[in-house]
């Protein structure tokens, strides 16, 4: 099973991908670690974002996106862009999209703690909370 892990911030939607085959996990070489959008507001860069991570997830043969889910008020609040960029992701036909909750991250994570540090990953230290939803989501 190959997964994507996805980290909404400000105009970015910072990816890590995982695979997991004979209880194994992998993390494969991606092209990008995040996409960006400038204009949230210009419905032509909204379908550039659309297109570039659809065109991601099918290169790539990601089979589900699990996006973290974001506070919807309170001083650590999701802005108006990111909802809209989970939106976007969320609409790409024939994609499989689930918002998982940190809380249920942190219980995944904790049944399945991860062996080795994140800094041995090879990953860059911003898409630690894509890998971890990732991550929490394929070990279930």
């Amino acid at each position: 099973m190959k997964i994507c892990g996805v980290e909404l911030s400000g105009n970015d939607a910072i990816v890590s991908l995982l695979t997991l085959s004979d209880g194994v996990f992998n993390i494969p070489d991606c092209r990008v670690a995040k996409i960006s959008i400038g204009d949230a507001n210009d419905t032509a860069k909204m379908r550039d974002f659309q297109f570039s991570f659809a065109k991601l997830m099918q290169d790539y043969q990601v089979e589900r996106v699990v996006i973290r889910q974001r506070q919807t008020k309170g001083k650590f609040a999701g802005g108006a862009v990111g909802f809209k960029l989970e939106a976007a992701i969320q609409l790409i036909e024939g994609l499989k999209v689930d918002v998982i909750a940190p809380a249920e991250i942190k219980e995944g994570l904790k049944r399945n703690p991860l062996l080795v540090p994140f800094k041995e990953t090879g990953l860059k230290q911003y898409q630690e909370p894509a890998f971890m939803v990732a991550y929490a989501c394929i070990m279930k």
